[in-house]
């Protein structure tokens, strides 16, 4: 998902750090929740776009459009349209082709509505001066700072602000934290928050899918859980490189393994990949 394919090319001339390199990706996509506080309004072919789930796919579309290099910023109404897991994916490609170690994070994040963890994706990259896995939400640029009123520094986003998925379910399995605080719009409750671990076991395996992309295990009825699996996928998600081995073998479990089809929920079909 995170390969750029025959434009690898494109990043040539880019920064080289996580920061300029989340700064051209956010001249570059738009989320279409967010267009109109851009002034952007997006016809139903660029609404589609956010179906698209890789890197190389996305940059087809941009460069077709717009040949100029990456790094020239599109004005907001011809931006490549995606969500949080888009402008995560293309920062972690990026990244990657810079030789920084990055992946995606599926989880929640605390700062879009009071009291509620949303729906939300992030970037974690290997900072190497501190010798630590940072988050960084390269979808916030200084228009969405205002816009939810974000505090902190979005390239070092605080552990408790965007909760992995693991960690999420396993608060919510406490009793430390409401499951029906956790998801996106009229959609809450422990099976979202399972949908997100196994969302977030499969990215930390290359496997970066859509937020609406269900298969495997994911229910949509806390009853159709298997709680103990579960579990297990939070310990691993919590801390995937204590658990490198347990992470590969849980992808060869059907339950989280990617098929050759999913079903797309925001469309209501099944899809080939």
């Amino acid at each position: 998902m995170s390969s750029p394919g025959d434009h690898i090319l494109l990043f040539d001339g880019l920064p080289r750090d996580a920061r300029g390199l989340a700064e051209t990706v956010q001249g570059l996509l738009i989320h279409p929740n967010i267009a109109p506080a851009y002034g952007a309004a997006l016809s139903h072919d660029q609404q589609a776009q956010s179906h698209i789930r890789s890197v190389e796919r996305m940059l087809d579309d941009i460069m077709t459009r717009d040949c100029r290099p990456l790094s020239v910023a599109r004005v907001p109404a011809e931006r490549q349209v995606g969500v949080c897991r888009h402008f995560t994916l293309l920062h972690v490609a990026m990244l990657r082709a810079r030789g920084i170690p990055a992946r995606a994070r599926c989880g929640f994040g605390a700062y879009f509505e009071k009291d509620r963890y949303l729906d939300h994706w992030t970037t974690e990259y290997w900072n190497e001066e501190r010798e630590s896995w940072v988050l960084f939400d390269s979808q916030i640029d200084r228009r969405q700072r205002e816009l939810f009123r974000v505090k902190f520094d979005t390239a070092d986003v605080p552990r408790d602000q965007f909760l992995v998925a693991g960690e999420a379910w396993s608060l919510c399995r406490l009793g430390r934290a409401d499951p029906n605080a956790f998801g996106i719009l009229d959609m809450c409750g422990l099976w979202f928050v399972a949908g997100n671990l196994i969302r977030d076991i499969a990215a930390l395996n290359n496997r970066e899918m859509l937020p609406w992309d269900v298969w495997g295990a994911m229910g949509r009825q806390d009853k159709d859980l298997d709680l103990a699996f579960f579990d297990w996928l939070a310990v691993v998600s919590r801390e995937p490189d204590v658990h490198i081995d347990e992470l590969s073998a849980l992808y060869s479990d059907r339950r989280v393994n990617v098929p050759g089809t999913v079903f797309n929920a925001q469309l209501n079909c099944v899809q080939n990949l």
